[in-house]
Parts: structure tokens; sequence; C-alpha cells
């Protein structure tokens, strides 16, 4: 037998090619990367439900009329926009090349799972949300230690982890090995998600108190949550997704990314077809409510979402802001979530409307803060209609 080593080489999707990015996040083979995450993560789980939510077509030709909404599916970046109530869809509406069964990452609009699974915990009271980190996560580092539950579910705390994608070098591209979104520089390196977040510190001689009333955005929040409730719960995160999935109802499947342990990445990890996007919506609407009978989520928790004063996230007119709130964002009578590169999902829970959006942005940091404040105030726009 020979002595000679088998040749190989780097998964070139995962590879680093320029401007510290993989190929399937490079600007301009994003938008083929986005719809193809779930095959190109190194490792992932597929979620599909028994019973599938009925979705009737009952188009609503208002919904065309609205200038923002023309706006919107003119642009660019644009791939599919569907509004929905109750069981009936009332606008349907994809880029040429997009289809209803491609499916693409909500990235982190799979933060909003935690709402659910926080407002079962804190109903049963087996959380409180004004307890430190570190009394239910006693490893964890001083990165979160001191922090409150209820300022890490906000956004509301600073320390050493950065996520501003106009930094090639941010932390959160530090964070993309442990979930299988680009190779480590060493290959041997074998982190789980745990462990990588007990390593994020505190700011040096600084405590973790939010200076300002903005939001510090940062994934690792909703990580070390995840962490947290599969600790408390006596039940695998990987579960609570499941049973969320099995009441929303998907016809397709969740495909979510996870650490090469099996933990999904519960901060970024989703991926889903259009119409399961606004299944997902439609499921919040219900405020947990879903097929079978089933339930998730807390009603009382949904209420406190909506009242929580929370952190700024952004403006979005004069005086007019989106507020990070108990791993939502929200504003006036919706909750939703902003994913990176040109996702958002918006569910009004006095109407019952739900508008969900899927866009690929190809700037080269996926961000573009006039865009992302044009198809947040589109969305409000549709959602505080009661169709």
């Amino acid at each position: 037998m020979s002595d000679n080593k088998l040749k190989s080489e780097p998964n070139p999707t995962l590879v680093v090619l320029e401007d510290n990015k993989p190929w399937w996040y490079l600007p301009k083979t994003r938008r083929e990367g986005y719809r193809n995450l779930h095959k190109i993560n190194r490792y992932g789980l597929t979620y599909r439900s028994d019973q599938v939510l009925t979705l009737n077509k009952k188009f609503n030709q208002e919904i065309s009329k609205i200038p923002s909404v023309q706006k919107m599916i003119k642009h660019k970046y644009f791939c599919s926009l569907l509004v929905g109530k109750d069981q009936d869809i009332l606008f349907e509406e994809y880029a040429k090349d997009f289809t209803e069964n491609t499916p693409q990452t909500i990235m982190s609009i799979t933060k909003m799972f935690v709402n659910l699974f926080v407002g079962e915990l804190v109903e049963k009271k087996v959380l409180d949300l004004n307890k430190n980190i570190s009394f239910y996560l006693p490893n964890i580092g001083t990165g979160y230690a001191t922090a409150t539950v209820q300022d890490v579910l906000d956004m509301n705390i600073e320390n050493s982890y950065s996520e501003d994608y106009t930094d090639p070098y941010t932390s959160s591209f530090l964070h993309e090995p442990v979930c299988g979104w680009r190779l480590p520089a060493n290959l041997d390196e074998k982190m789980g998600q745990e462990e990588f977040l007990n390593t994020i510190e505190a700011n040096k001689n600084k405590g973790l108190k939010n200076s300002s009333d903005f939001s510090h955005y940062k994934s690792a929040n909703t990580d070390v949550i995840g962490v947290l409730i599969e600790k408390i719960s006596d039940k695998k995160l990987s579960q609570w997704v499941l049973e969320a999935v099995e009441a929303a109802g998907f016809e397709d499947a969740l495909y979510i990314g996870t650490d090469r342990f099996s933990m999904p990445w519960i901060s970024g990890g989703g991926c889903l077809i259009s119409r399961d996007f606004l299944r997902y919506g439609l499921l919040f609407s219900r405020k947990g409510l879903g097929v079978g009978n089933r339930k998730v989520g807390s009603s009382f928790f949904f209420n406190k979402t909506l009242e929580n004063k929370g952190t700024k996230y952004m403006e979005l007119a004069a005086n007019k802001f989106l507020y990070y709130s108990n791993s939502t964002m929200r504003c006036g009578n919706w909750i939703g979530h902003s994913g990176l590169g040109g996702q958002f999902l918006a569910i009004n829970l006095k109407t019952g409307v739900v508008a969900s959006y899927f866009s690929v942005i190809d700037t080269a940091s996926g961000t573009d803060e006039n865009y992302k404040k044009d198809m947040i105030n589109m969305l409000d726009d549709v959602v505080n209609n009661n169709f």
C-alpha cells in the first residue's frame, strides 16, 4: 500500500475567498448562496410537519395598489412577498428567478423561535427574566455572567462580541466556523456552540450595561438564551424547534444549521420556502395556536413583548422607532424580525395580518440601511391594514 496521503482540497463553497467572506456570501454569488445555504451548511437538521396548514388563495387587489409595495417588488434585490391572514393568502408575488418552491435562508428571523420557548418557560415560572445569566449558566464567560436574561433578550448589553457587517473581521464571522458557514483556520478545531459562547468576554475594564437606549445587536445573545433554554427545561433545543415546526404546519421543511454536535443555531440558521415563511408568521399571529390543536409559546408573553420597552433598533420615520423586545422587533401592534441581507417578517398581533419578504442585498457587507428602512416601512404599511 502506498504511503502517499490521499489528495484533498478545502470545500470551495466554505473556504474564505476574499474580503474575509466565503463563496456563498460574496456579493456576486450571494443570491445563489442564500437559496442553497441549507445544502452549504456543514451541519444541519431538517424538520417536517406531519400536518400541513392549509392555505387558500384569496387575493386582495388593494395590496398591489399600495405605492410602497409597488416600489419594493420592482427592486433588483426582491425575491418574494406574501401577505396572509388566518388561512388565506391575500398577496403572493415572486421575482422571475424565484419560485414558490425555492428555499431561502431567513437568517436572524430564526431568533423569533426563542420568543415562543422563553414565553412558555416564563409562564410556567421555570424562568425568571430578572435573574442573571450566570444563575442558570454558571460556566458562562464574563461577557454574559452578570447580564439579566431580560437584557440579553432585548439586545441591551455591551460586551466584546461585535456584529458590524461593514467590518469584514467582525466577531460574528469568527462565530461562523462553529456552525459550519465557513471553514476554521485550523481544520482540527471542533468547538461546539456552548464552548464558543463561554469564551466571550466583557470589554476590558467595563461592565455589561448598555450605555445608550439603542440596541447592541449581537446574535450570540440569542444563542446564549438557546443554551439556557436547553439547560433549564431538560429538553433538547432541537425538540423545542420540532414542536414549533409541527405547530406551524410547514409543507416543505425547516432546514436549520447546527453546530457539529447537532445543537440548532437558533440565532440565524433557518431556511424556508416562501409559503412556509408565511406560515411561520401566521403561527405568531395566532399567538402560538398550531395545527392539530397544538400550542407553543404564551399569549401572556406575546402581550408582554408588545408592552416591553426594550431597546431602539432603528428609526423608521421622525420619532417612530422599531424596538428590540424579547427576541423580536416590535412597532405599534406588530412584531417581527429582520434577517441579514434583506429578509423581514412582520405580524400584526391585533389584526392578524402577516407579511413575509425575501430579498438579497448585493452590497459588499450585505447591508443597505436605506433599503432596509424602505422594506420595513412597506411591511408596516401592509400589516397595519385590516384586510
